[in-house]
């Protein structure tokens, strides 16, 4: 898949009064473009886009009006309110002042895979309130805020969390399938995934990647993954890293920088932040205190 960016949002972001201060241009998502920018007052009609549009208030209370003619709805939302737009449809909406906000646009693919593969129909909201969506969003917006390349198999953990929270409490009646009894992955599949997680440690790893190697799909890969190992792939990914980081440290001499790019990790600060939160030591102390022994590596069970 392509890359998500603002040729696939409705518009928005392209009007003259918007300025921009971060977005996931360059980051490869596929399933999810977002962008944090402050808006000026504006009265427009979008066109139809292709994503499904997820807007969170930064501040306000502000008043919005959506539609036109008989159809149109005016609210006061307040900081923390969404505004949910589904994809396809035209967008007729006037801001009534100005406004911090956090985009989200999902690929309709996101939300099919979290629902076992069925289409998926999606509520206009306005000013409606979802905590779970709304720190989902947040979440995203430091992930982009704060990029790290290691931090891609979190970031799609997060969109597909996001996009089943939509799924489920969003949609139209009837659209969302249940979900089954939970029943974790096959031995088979958990050594398939272990193994692409070892082979390809170094590098940033899509869920879609580790859903492939055991033949599921993302949402389906990550409830059973869960249900196996009690960690989230993100988790489990980085206590692989952070064991094999350990191990080098303590059986080799290489700098610590070009260890934690081995290991994944986007760069030495990176890994010392981890290992001090997870192990309470840092690289330099872990092999100080090893004192340069090779041939003395101790397996590290750090939390997940």
């Amino acid at each position: 898949m392509r890359e998500l960016g603002p040729a696939d949002t409705v518009g928005i972001l392209r009007r003259p009064g918007v300025r921009a201060r971060h977005t996931s241009s360059g980051l490869g998502w596929e399933r999810l473009y977002l962008s944090a920018q402050q808006e000026q007052p504006y009265s427009d009609l979008f066109d139809p886009a292709p994503t499904h549009l997820l807007i969170l208030h930064l501040d306000g209370p502000v008043t919005v009006r959506r539609g036109r003619g008989g159809g149109a709805r005016t609210r006061t939302v307040p900081a923390g309110g969404l505004f949910l737009q589904p994809a396809g449809r035209a967008l007729a909406v006037e801001l009534g002042g100005r406004l911090d906000t956090v985009h989200a646009y999902l690929a309709d693919e996101a939300l099919r895979d979290a629902n076992d593969g069925r289409p998926v129909k999606l509520c206009e909201e306005l000013g409606a309130t979802d905590p779970l969506a709304e720190q989902l969003v947040l979440a995203l917006e430091g992930a982009v805020r704060c990029w790290e390349p290691s931090a891609r198999t979190y970031t799609d953990q997060l969109t597909g969390m996001l996009a089943a929270q939509l799924v489920r409490h969003h949609g139209v009646g009837g659209s969302a399938v249940p979900r089954p009894a939970r029943s974790g992955l096959s031995a088979r599949q958990l050594a398939a995934v272990r193994e692409l997680m070892e082979e390809r440690l170094a590098e940033p790893l899509p869920i879609a990647d580790l859903a492939a190697s055991a033949s599921l799909s993302g949402s389906q890969f990550t409830r059973q993954f869960r249900a196996s190992t009690g960690q989230s792939p993100h988790q489990f990914l980085l206590r692989l890293r952070l064991e094999r980081a350990c191990r080098l440290l303590r059986t080799g001499s290489a700098p610590i920088a070009e260890v934690a790019v081995a290991c994944g990790f986007s760069h030495q600060e990176h890994l010392t932040r981890v290992m001090r939160a997870r192990l309470g030591t840092t690289p330099a102390a872990l092999r100080r205190a090893e004192g340069h022994r090779p041939g003395e590596a101790t397996y590290v069970d750090s939390p997940g």
